[in-house]
């Protein structure tokens, strides 16, 4: 086999304890991902050769590395925010598929929701002052004020509702209610999302991601790997990874957002269209994340997102393009950087283990999905990556 003709495929994917965890440290949450994630795989510590990590320790991933007792020749600390997974896996796909790695294992933990309830942090309203930054952030221009002022411009240009938005809370809700490891599954209604507290106009506290504690992993191998894992592997098919903006003022049109390429880019690769996709795992930090990228991805064409969702097709029992099926950020966990669980989720909805929320294939009842995408966004809609994973 030649460098570079490799197959990649990912065959262990695993979640740490998630939701309310009081008594467990990052580096602990990293660890118990890592472990069942292996175990779900079938394979041993000894087979990874390739680390990625970001979000923790000085000399991120290194520290997280030693304590996980891994010694890797390929590492990877890509950090672009809640597309950071995303990223990191289309690169250990290029170095696995070049030969410079085997096995690669991706892996991320966080204590966000427990550090501000135990005061080790508080709550952060923006990223800092330096740089690009320091012309917006005097100005009270926060974090969730540059996704309110996306999606008022998405509202003014294209019509969008504030009920069409509140709609992709709801569908979460629902999809989330077949989730056991979701940490909110009590039913929602639009009028449940509109009443609430106001957060940033026009998002109510319900239109945004909760934050939970919790860690992810997940482990992608070279082909010829394959024969040695317990699991089903499911390949990665095509990625693709963009970068937009940082400054708000030199992010040309707020209704557009990086996913635009990254998809495009990734459906080239993978030699498949939008309409053939099965299910999509979007981050979801706030309801316009979700309906843009569905814009962006060609689930439907630039303006029509609110009527996209409004539909019911988001929902697993009876939508007509899943998405986010264990509830997303808005419902199920939103740690930090979730991107990773975007993964998780569409691995295991390929392999048949989703459960109550199973996505039925195209065949219907009985058959699984062929093909899934993920699709992550980081900053305030700064950058992105793409996966298109399949069966086959």
């Amino acid at each position: 086999m030649t460098p570079g003709s490799r197959k990649v495929a990912v065959v262990g994917v695993a979640l740490s304890d998630c939701g309310r965890v009081d008594d467990a440290t990052p580096y602990a949450l990293h660890a118990q991902a890592a472990r069942r994630a292996l175990a779900d795989a079938g394979l041993g510590r000894e087979v990874v050769d390739g680390f990625a990590s970001a979000g923790l320790g000085t000399l991120a991933p290194v520290e997280v590395a030693e304590y996980l007792g891994l010694r890797p020749t390929w590492v990877d600390s890509t950090s672009v925010g809640g597309a950071t997974w995303e990223v990191m896996a289309a690169h250990a796909a290029d170095a696995i598929a070049a030969g410079h790695a085997k096995a690669v294992l991706l892996v991320y933990g966080s204590t966000a929701r427990a550090d501000i309830r135990a005061g080790r942090r508080t709550g952060n309203l923006s990223f800092g002052s330096r740089g690009p930054l320091q012309f917006e952030v005097p100005y009270g221009h926060t974090l969730i004020a540059k996704y309110a002022m996306a999606a008022r411009r998405h509202m003014f240009e294209h019509g969008t509702t504030i009920e069409q938005l509140a709609e992709v809370a709801v569908q979460a809700r629902a999809n989330a209610a077949l989730n056991p490891e979701a940490m909110f599954r009590d039913p929602i209604t639009v009028d449940d999302v509109l009443s609430g507290p106001m957060i940033a106009d026009p998002f109510t506290k319900l239109h945004c991601c909760i934050r939970s504690d919790g860690g992810a992993a997940v482990l992608l191998v070279a082909e010829e790997l394959v024969r040695d894992c317990r699991t089903a592997p499911v390949w990665v098919l095509g990625a693709g990874e963009h970068v937009s903006h940082s400054a708000m003022s030199e992010w040309p049109d707020f209704t557009t957002g990086p996913a635009a390429v990254s998809g495009r880019l990734a459906f080239e690769r993978a030699g498949v269209r939008p309409e053939e996709i099965d299910f999509a795992e979007i981050y979801d930090a706030f309801t316009y994340m979700t309906l843009v990228t569905l814009e962006d991805l060609g689930f439907c064409g630039k303006g029509e997102g609110g009527a996209f969702v409004e539909k019911g097709r988001l929902l697993v029992r009876g939508g007509e393009l899943p998405v986010n099926t264990d509830g997303g950020g808005l419902s199920a966990q939103h740690p930090g950087m979730r991107g990773l669980f975007l993964l998780v989720e569409a691995v295991r909805q390929l392999r048949g283990e989703g459960g109550e929320r199973q996505v039925r294939g195209p065949g219907g009842p009985g058959e699984l999905p062929r093909l899934g995408v993920a699709s992550a966004t980081g900053g305030w809609f700064c950058s992105s990556g793409t996966l298109v994973l399949g069966r086959d």
